[in-house]
This record gives C-alpha cells, structure tokens and sequence, in this order.
C-alpha cells in the first residue's frame, strides 16, 4: 500500500484546487473523482498515457509528473505565513471595528449583524495576509480578532454616548477595555437582545473560522492495481 503525502490550501469557500489553463493544465481537484481502469489509462492532467502505476490526487488519477508538480505548487505553512496572516487580520478586525461603530453612530443602532461583515473582512484579509494558508492556528486567530474587534466597538459608542467629561488614564483605558471585552455578555442584563447579539457574533465568528479553515489536498503513490478501481 502506498502512503498519503498531505498538503493545505486556505480559504474555506468550495473553490477547484487550481484553475485549468493552457500553461498549467491541472485538472480540478475539488471532490474525488473514481474511475476505472480504462479511464486511468491516461493522465488526467495532461493527457499522457499511463504505465503500469499512477498516482491518485484526492481521487484523481495523474501521472508521477504531474503529481510531483502539484506537490511543489502547494502552499508552505511558515511562521511568515502566520505572521503576515495575523497582521492583516489585525488591519481586519481595525476595519471591521470601525465599520461596527460607524453604522452604530451613523444609524442610531446597535446591530449585531454588522458582526456578520466584521467575521467575513477578519476571514478575507488573514487568508489575503497568508497567500491562501489556513489550518488552527489560523483558525484561533481569527475567532479572537472577530470577537475582539465586536466587542471593543461598544467603548468607542459608550465614549460617544457620555454625556460627562472623561479622563483618560492607564486605568480608566484598561477599565473601558474589559467592559468593551465583556459587552456581548453584559448584555444579557436584557436576555432577548442579549441573546440574539450572541447569536449573531456567534455566526460572524464562525464565518471567519471557515474562511481560515484551509484545504488537504492528498496526493498517494505509486497505485499498482491491476483490477478497476473502486470507490473507497
């Protein structure tokens, strides 16, 4: 039997695995594909028949040419990666707070579905930062920068909302901070909207989740078989 190599793409969105061209024509690699053997007799990638062994990339059947090519091409995870991933996610989670407190002070209200749009701007702009790199780190990443960056905008529109003169110090800064961390369960001092809201974050911080989740691709061989090839 032959050993599974695993690599992984970032973004959670169903999306092929490359696009087909004329300069790189790899075939889509999605959802596995099983065929027979008269099928296998050529590449799926680039045409070429077959030897007596092929190689299988999430179910698709290529050559040992074309599926040592689609091994290099894959992303490499690195501690880069991860840095650039968390630094445009932090410019994210800056945007995604300041989109929350603009519509607050803009509109009147406070909706818990603009956490919806801060968990999708924190998911694109890690995956942007990572060059398409995911996996958990990723992943708690982006479920802290999500939540950081709902639950801090309620200090900006308490601030706003204040009728009285502020003195900002050490203290009263972190004082703010906490109570900003803590607003989405604060809030269920009224349980229906306080619920609701968490809900709703809930759902944002789950959209930035899978967006960084990342994607296996497996790549087995050399298969030796000289009977049809069955679904697994």
């Amino acid at each position: 039997m032959s050993a599974p190599i695993f690599g992984h793409l970032g973004s959670c969105d169903t999306l092929p695995f490359m696009p087909e061209n004329s300069n790189n024509p790899v075939p889509q690699f999605a959802t596995a594909e099983y065929v027979n053997q008269a099928a296998a007799a050529t590449c799926k990638a680039c045409g070429k028949a077959l030897g007596s062994s092929h190689y299988r990339v999430n179910g698709v059947v290529t050559c040992a040419q074309c599926a040592a090519r689609i091994k290099e091409t894959l992303p490499k995870d690195s501690h880069a990666a991860f840095v650039r991933g968390i630094s445009f996610g932090i410019g994210g989670a800056i945007l995604g707070l300041i989109l929350y407190v603009t519509f607050a002070l803009t509109t009147g209200l406070v909706s818990g579905i603009v956490s919806l749009a801060v968990g999708y701007i924190v998911g694109k702009a890690m995956v942007m930062g990572s060059k398409g790199q995911g996996g958990r780190r990723y992943q708690i990443a982006a479920l802290l920068l999500t939540y950081m960056a709902v639950s801090l905008s309620a200090v900006p529109i308490a601030v706003y909302g204040h009728t009285g003169a502020l003195t900002f110090d050490i203290a009263t800064v972190g004082k703010l901070a906490l109570l900003g961390l803590a607003s989405p369960f604060l809030d269920l001092s009224d349980p229906t909207h306080g619920i609701i809201g968490l809900i709703i974050l809930f759902v944002g911080i789950r959209i930035a989740w899978r967006m960084t989740t990342g994607r296996s691709v497996q790549i087995i061989g050399p298969v030796i078989e000289s009977t049809p090839i069955a679904p697994g």
